[in-house]
């Protein structure tokens, strides 16, 4: 068993604080420069603005959010452990994401032989950058929870690399430059995987859109 026993608390209990995730790479990659000389109050810092976007898309890739915490939390903790290693080469969430690849892509891997679990079994919303419906009436928001369902099926069907590839650029707005690194793809190869991924969602969808 690993030993965790001077890890800070990094996922701590509750729901995942929502962070201004427009702070500069320089900030990001100045905390984790403080990380890597042990400060713990930087680390928890970095947590706080990514843990969101980081559950989120663990959650959206295993298609359940019942383990996203944990995949997050391991996340994190090869962070804190790599970080005596860390040199600010890449863009720090091409970093973090890179490493949220792997250990999602392990995990889906590892499940690819257990039964699938339907998102109408789900406990918990994980929808990511949905507007508030608050201001909807009841039928609205059943059509839009209906078609974020639908939407949230469809990448479920998709490949690994292109559910990932669609999950960080449609609920993360990530350049196509920094999908194609965190994917090891040229952008010529980023931009096919996308265009393939939204016509399968295209015809996956074709009922919500009104189409034939």
């Amino acid at each position: 068993m690993d030993d965790t026993s001077d890890l800070p608390d990094v996922l701590p209990a509750g729901e995942a604080q929502d962070e201004d995730l427009s702070q500069s790479n320089d900030h990001h990659v100045a905390l984790m420069l403080r990380v890597r000389d042990g400060d713990v109050r930087a680390f928890e810092e970095l947590v706080s603005i990514h843990q969101r976007a980081v559950i989120g898309t663990v959650a959206k890739m295993l298609g359940h959010p019942d383990d996203a915490e944990d995949i997050a939390q391991q996340v994190f903790i090869r962070i804190w452990k790599s970080a005596k290693r860390y040199e600010p080469q890449a863009k720090f969430t091409t970093w973090l994401f890179t490493i949220t690849r792997n250990l999602v892509f392990n995990e889906m891997r590892r499940r690819q032989r257990k039964p699938v679990v339907s998102f109408d079994e789900r406990e918990d919303d994980f929808h990511i950058g949905t507007p508030d419906d608050s201001a909807k009436n009841p039928d609205e928001s059943i059509l839009q929870r209906e078609l974020e369902d639908a939407i949230d099926r469809a990448i479920q069907q998709l490949p690994e690399k292109q559910r990932l590839a669609v999950i960080l650029r449609r609920y993360e707005d990530m350049p196509y430059e920094e999908i194609g690194e965190i994917l090891h793809l040229s952008l010529p190869a980023v931009k096919s995987l996308l265009f393939r991924a939204r016509t399968q969602l295209k015809e996956s969808l074709a009922a919500y859109l009104g189409q034939d």
